[in-house]
């Protein structure tokens, strides 16, 4: 299969690129069957109304949810990634700050740091920034916050409209702008976006 790759998609190695599950020739038809895999996700995650608030913010639950967005094609959803990207921390030190974060959250929860949306948002990001994953991290981080957001009641996020963030248009554009200036100690534009 031939990859392209537009502005902010982290590019994949060819070692990632062998754990493509499926039998797949196109990009359009890897698009589709990943989109029907996170559907899947999606239903899974709106039937975990057993879990408490907390688990949703456990590593466990985190990595699991990525399993279950992509685990029909990729063979290594789910696990952090084993290469450096354009984005991101240095894969070694994907565990640290991937606790540092839960640990943030945890305290941002107990000390009412954030309204819910601003939390699920901050969370969002600083996962798109760790970068945990070889492939799907905006989607993961952006499907965690709408998780964070039913949890505890917040206010539905809008990403941008009804736009495919993962189509290069002007849209997906002010989304990455907006990443890059959140990355920047700047969430206002982020704020902004997730409530346009």
């Amino acid at each position: 299969m031939q990859y392209y790759y537009i502005n902010g998609q982290t590019p994949l190695n060819e070692d990632e690129k062998l754990g493509l599950i499926p039998s797949l020739i196109t990009r359009a038809d890897l698009d589709k069957w990943e989109q029907e895999n996170i559907l899947e996700a999606r239903k899974w995650l709106v039937n975990q109304s057993i879990f408490s608030k907390y688990d949703i913010l456990r590593e466990a639950f985190i990595l699991n949810l990525h399993t279950k967005m992509f685990s029909h094609v990729w063979k290594w959803a789910g696990n952090f990634r084993k290469s450096n990207k354009n984005i991101g921390v240095e894969y070694y030190k994907i565990p640290l700050h991937f606790r540092e974060l839960l640990n943030d959250a945890r305290f941002w929860l107990e000390n009412d740091s954030y309204s819910t949306t601003d939390l699920a948002v901050v969370f969002h990001h600083r996962l798109v920034k760790i970068h945990l994953f070889a492939n799907g991290n905006g989607r993961h981080a952006r499907l965690m916050a709408d998780a964070i957001i039913a949890k505890y009641n917040g206010q539905k996020l809008s990403w941008g409209g009804k736009s495919d963030l993962t189509k290069p248009d002007k849209i997906r554009k002010r989304y990455i702008l907006a990443l890059r200036e959140a990355d920047n100690g700047n969430y206002e534009p982020i704020f902004e976006f997730v409530r346009s």
